[in-house]
């Protein structure tokens, strides 16, 4: 960070002090911003991320203590040089012991030593911008794009995914059904040089087979009932860009003949057109389906499969990297706490021993909408078991002998009557909700009003709030 690369703002409320300061450090090949007082100088900051401050103590409106006090509120910024014009050395040592100045210089300034301690404090800038720079390294460590996974099989996928990105080859994904195919696609792409062009997706299980060639190539006015316009393909709009043919094995294989065809030849015919039209784009294919069977049945045409499966990856499925749980659960939680507005910190040990044990036959996507519900139950804390899909916990308990007891769970002997055990089941739920009626109410699956019902019967009319 040097010349006019540092950014220098001067803050001080004489007008000709402050000019011929941001004058001065300009001539030294710095860019230079000016404030009247701290309040000036905390609007810039915002606009203007300066590198080093210099700043004035008595000032009107905002000193300069109240204004490096809040920028230390504000978790830091940038190395500030205190100026006092007298000559208080006392006041300005307490000023960077206590409010983290960088240096201080009496008035008038010695130019020499101001540009020494301006190149001093940029040099310090530096360091702490790479060390903020290396922390957010390590902690993205395990995250290429959307995709997270610190397990081996996810660091081979996304080294894969870095060598493929920057070049034109055709790529297929595989893996089972909400392991991510989707979001390998997206990450290639936004590591290609096409990054600034559109990505556009198609489901051709989705697509009724009638449609299939229309969305893909386009159609011209008039080309069958119902085409009022003319509409452009998928094709056209992902040009300079990616087009990802998610399920490729369900695309009709009639379909799949003429999709060879413009994989070939660059050029794209619209239904009804008499002209081609010449195209630029990375196309990358997914399926879930076992590609040998695909092949065996003419589901996937073997010409086609070749000409798509230039560079292939391999998705695993969630069970086979459990040990990426805790990474994707942490993930998941953040975007779910900005989706719902909810404020769920962490997941309960058992939630995650149980996590372990479960089969997961819908890979993230199932994880993700497991945690989706039970963040809407939690609201805010802990997810615990009582939060899991009743189904989920039937199918982790099958999988164990001899655990001891849930703590969020409710054991019931035999010979139990219904009432007793329904008595039970409330009592417990409302203990786990700290006695949150509305929030038992929602685990239980009943109405605010069936459960003041249901505790007037057991005589808790006391603990009506």
């Amino acid at each position: 960070m040097a010349g006019n690369a540092t950014r220098v703002l001067i803050v001080d409320d004489e007008e000709n002090q402050r000019t011929g300061l941001a004058s001065m450090v300009a001539a030294w090949g710095f860019t230079a911003e000016t404030a009247a007082d701290g309040q000036e100088a905390l609007d810039k900051l915002a606009t203007f991320p300066a590198h080093v401050m210099v700043t004035d103590l008595m000032m009107p409106r905002m000193d300069g203590f109240e204004l490096l006090r809040r920028i230390a509120s504000q978790g830091g910024g940038p190395p500030a040089i205190v100026v006092t014009a007298f000559g208080n050395i006392e006041t300005a040592i307490a000023t960077m012991h206590d409010l983290g100045a960088f240096w201080f210089l009496e008035k008038p300034i010695d130019p020499r030593a101001l540009r020494v301690l301006l190149e001093r404090a940029a040099s310090q800038q530096r360091l702490v911008d790479e060390a903020e720079r290396l922390k957010r390294e390590l902690s993205y460590q395990g995250v290429l794009g959307e995709l997270v996974g610190r397990a081996a099989p996810m660091q081979e996928v996304f080294s894969l995914v870095r060598q493929v990105a920057p070049s034109k080859a055709a790529v297929l994904v595989t893996g089972e059904s909400g392991t991510g195919k989707e979001l390998v696609a997206r990450a290639i792409h936004s590591l290609s040089p096409r990054a600034a062009g559109p990505f556009v997706a198609i489901n051709c299980a989705a697509m009724p087979e009638t449609l299939m060639e229309s969305e893909l190539f386009g159609h011209e006015k008039g080309a069958f009932t119902g085409a009022l316009e003319r509409r452009a393909g998928c094709f056209e709009l992902a040009q300079n860009g990616t087009l990802l043919l998610d399920e490729i094995g369900d695309m009709p294989v009639a379909t799949q003949a003429k999709l060879l065809r413009v994989l070939e030849d660059s050029r794209v015919r619209r239904l009804g057109g008499k002209g081609e039209i010449l195209v630029d784009v990375r196309v990358i294919a997914s399926t879930n389906k076992v590609l040998s069977e695909a092949l065996k049945k003419n589901e996937l045409r073997e010409d086609l499969y070749y000409r798509l499966n230039v560079f292939h990856i391999v998705l695993p499925p969630l069970r086979d990297r459990l040990e990426d749980l805790p990474l994707l659960a942490e993930t998941l939680l953040r975007d779910l706490n900005r989706k719902h507005g909810t404020k769920v910190a962490d997941i309960a040990p058992e939630v995650m021993e149980e996590f372990r044990r479960h089969p997961w036959p819908g890979n993230v996507r199932e994880l993700r909408n497991t945690l989706e519900r039970a963040v809407i139950l939690t609201g805010e804390g802990t997810i615990r078991a009582v939060h899991l899909p009743g189904n989920f916990k039937s199918a982790g308990a099958a999988t164990r002998s001899g655990d001891e007891a849930d703590p969020a769970s409710v054991r019931l002997r035999v010979g139990t009557t219904i009432d007793e055990a329904e008595k039970a089941l409330i009592q417990h739920t409302l203990e786990h909700t700290r006695n949150n009626k509305t929030r038992a109410a929602e685990i239980l699956g009943i109405s605010l009003k069936t459960l003041h019902n249901k505790l007037k019967e057991y005589g808790a009319a006391e603990s009506e709030a």
